[in-house]
């Protein structure tokens, strides 16, 4: 079963990367992980971020808008999503907590009155 849900992941993230026009690609020799740089169809950048040679996410990823804002900003490590991941909303920020790919808290900010909660 867990080697059904890990294939099923991987086909799941190959064919949204494959979903996007471009794609750059890249070695990293010195850090031993695969560089990638996926885009919007307007040529903006998508996503940006790395892969172990497992083929798992792993290290900061950064997700854009079609007009280039931030959407998301986070970690993997093995393919598990750690720490604090920032998303922007709206004139909002989240900033999830994760624990082993589950989310430990969340915390709302928004920006134009600088208001905090935590939910």
């Amino acid at each position: 079963m867990k080697n059904l849900i890990l294939v099923f992941v991987f086909i799941l993230s190959t064919s949204y990367g494959f979903s996007q026009k471009e794609k750059d690609v890249k070695l990293n020799t010195v850090t031993n992980l695969i560089e990638t740089t996926y885009y919007h169809d307007n040529g903006e950048v998508s996503q940006k971020g790395t892969f172990d040679l497992a083929g798992k996410l792993h290290g900061e990823w950064v997700s854009y808008s079609e007009n280039g804002d931030k959407v998301s900003m986070g970690s993997y490590e093995k393919g598990i999503r750690t720490g604090k991941w920032i998303f922007w909303t709206e004139g909002n920020i989240k900033e999830v907590q994760f624990s082993n790919n589950v989310i430990a808290s969340v915390v709302n900010t928004e920006n134009s009155s600088g208001v905090v909660t935590k939910d």
